[in-house]
């Protein structure tokens, strides 16, 4: 029997793609699913509205390409979004999908096209070494991964190497999600990973006190990030440096 799932505070419970024990057909399947999963939740939208900001307020160089990394980088599906935008808007980006899964730089290489500027790199996030200032550090769907200390540390991490800001994009948690989810992925038959993996990923997500909490953790003030909840179920902090 599931135990019931408090949701006063994020849970600790073990998601199925963690585990080192993963086949790499049985990994690239699941992330496939998950992209269509993206699509369906209008997931790469806040990250699109982050970066359209930054361009509307003249944030963005042209006169230079500007660096994005992407930790927890995945089928790479985020990054070749952004790129398609870039390019409709005459902007140069340089392009770093981070994964510490080594297949995740695997599968998103064999759908991206080589002559675009975007690479992969197998790597923990806290020894990855860019080779180059870092402009923009983005996430989605990846901090929830992390427990309380590690999403501090990643969130001063950010804040160090980056030039003009981060953005986080993940879920919050809530029942509603956890049990539609569910019911969702076995209805539509997604891959028994999404399905087992989707409602934990939920359950372990983050509500505002939460984020409040690890900015203070990180040594950043309340006003240094905006906490913004977004349609549906997602929460997400923006950093935009000054």
């Amino acid at each position: 029997m599931t135990p019931a799932i408090d949701f006063s505070r994020r849970n600790t419970l073990t998601e199925l793609m963690d585990s080192d024990e993963t086949d790499f057909a049985t990994f690239r399947d699941c992330l496939i699913d998950l992209a269509r999963v993206n699509r369906l939740t209008l997931a790469y939208r806040p990250t699109m509205r982050f970066f359209a900001d930054l361009a509307r307020a003249g944030r963005l160089p042209r006169d230079r390409a500007v660096s994005v990394v992407d930790v927890g980088s995945g089928f790479g599906d985020m990054l070749r979004k952004i790129d398609g935008w870039a390019v409709r808007r005459g902007l140069r980006l340089e392009l770093t999908g981070v994964d510490l899964n080594p297949w995740s730089a695997r599968t998103a290489a064999e759908v991206t096209a080589p002559a675009r500027p975007i690479r992969y790199v197998t790597a923990d996030i806290f020894d990855f070494s860019p080779g180059q200032p870092i402009d923009i550090v983005i996430s989605s769907l990846f901090t929830h991964h992390l427990d309380d200390a590690a999403l501090a540390r990643f969130v001063a991490w950010m804040e160090a190497n980056t030039a003009l800001g981060w953005f986080v994009n993940d879920l919050r948690r809530h029942p509603f999600p956890y049990h539609a989810f569910g019911i969702a992925t076995r209805v539509l038959r997604f891959h028994h990973f999404v399905q087992h993996d989707g409602p934990i990923s939920i359950a372990r997500a983050f509500d505002v006190h939460d984020w409040r909490d690890t900015l203070a953790a990180a040594g950043l003030p309340p006003d240094a990030a905006e906490i913004r909840p977004q349609f549906p179920f997602r929460l997400c902090v923006a950093r935009v440096k000054t």
